[in-house]
């Protein structure tokens, strides 16, 4: 990878990174953070509109990084890489997933659920397809 295509990946990256952090812990609603994971329509449509800001906010920071460095966005990398990262979001924050996979691998439940573990899966799993994500943007 040259030196442009690296600093490309690590400004869409960052950008994604803080755009998360925002949206997953400032501009969510404390209403769509109760409700996202429960069974039913309830539970589909708080994801859903959670995930749906959360993408609002992460292309804002993805538009501040284009103007500011002049990084160019290429439309169908950025669909393609947006829909990853909002689809491994929404499942993610039906927590039901993630649970099962976690009990599945033999997570200690105490830990998930006492000790931070679900929160931690639950981030990691994020910032995982995040990279991905900007991986697909750049490419």
């Amino acid at each position: 990878m040259d030196p442009a295509a690296t600093a490309d990946l690590a400004a869409v990256f960052v950008a994604l990174y803080a755009g998360h952090q925002v949206a997953d812990h400032w501009i969510q609603t404390q209403h769509q953070a109760d409700h996202k994971g429960l069974p039913g329509w309830v539970g589909r449509w708080n994801c859903a509109k959670h995930v749906a800001t959360y993408g609002a906010t992460q292309l804002a920071a993805l538009a501040l990084v284009a103007v500011v460095t002049g990084l160019d966005l290429s439309p169908v990398p950025l669909a393609a890489g947006m829909a990853v990262n909002l689809v491994s979001h929404y499942i993610a924050d039906r927590r039901a997933p993630l649970r099962w996979l976690a009990d599945r691998l033999r997570k200690n439940p105490a830990w998930l659920e006492k000790g931070g573990g679900l929160y931690a899966l639950d981030q990691s799993w994020h910032v995982g397809f995040l990279f991905l994500s900007a991986l697909i943007i750049v490419a």
